[in-house]
């Protein structure tokens, strides 16, 4: 319960900053990320629950990655993380999950995600800013990526990319569960809150 805690108050702290930066007021980050304006000041009092969804509209609307939101100070040069340390960020009701492992630092930044998914069990992402690229790489199982509506069905092995800004969802299928790699590179532009 502290990990989420801390996790909290450096993600209130971030956005707040990245706010401040952007000169965005409470009411216009509110509109532009479509995240209401109680939402928003509870996160920067380090109260409530942002879901996965939230962070990412705020982060696109902000024009950093999600990790930017959620890192800390820099810990060196080299930085190793166990997929299993890592807080999912979404939760499905089957137990799929998705955790953000880290962000490589930089002017185009890219965002390592662990996912799992459940058979039939899918996560719907709403389009982000324009120059994000994604490639998911499954490494076992089955799934179907949905780029703008198209179905596009991956196995082990495969690996697909596309661009992000568009509406696109990842699903489970098969008979048994499907882990893959995700990465999220982000354009040229500010990358973590000062």
């Amino acid at each position: 319960m502290a990990e989420t805690a801390a996790a909290l108050r450096v993600v209130a702290r971030n956005v707040r900053a990245a706010r401040v930066r952007a000169g965005l007021t409470l009411e216009e980050l509110s509109r532009r990320a479509q995240v209401s304006k109680g939402a928003l000041v509870g996160l920067e009092k380090a109260q409530g629950n942002p879901n996965l969804a939230t962070l990412v509209r705020l982060a696109d609307t902000l024009g950093i990655s999600v990790s930017a939101l959620m890192q800390g100070p820099p810990e060196g040069r080299v930085r190793v993380v166990a997929a299993d340390a890592v807080a999912p960020l979404w939760t499905g009701e089957r137990g799929s999950q998705a955790r953000l492992v880290l962000t490589t630092s930089g002017p185009a930044p890219v965002e390592v995600w662990r996912w799992r998914l459940e058979p039939d069990e899918e996560y719907s992402s709403h389009p982000h800013q324009a120059g994000v690229v994604e490639t998911v790489s499954v490494t076992s199982g089955r799934m179907v990526l949905v780029v703008d509506g198209e179905e596009h069905p991956l196995e082990a092995g495969q690996t697909a990319t596309f661009d992000g800004d568009v509406p696109h969802a990842y699903r489970g299928s098969g008979s048994g569960t499907c882990d893959l790699i995700m990465t999220v590179h982000l354009p040229p532009g500010p990358t973590s809150p000062s």
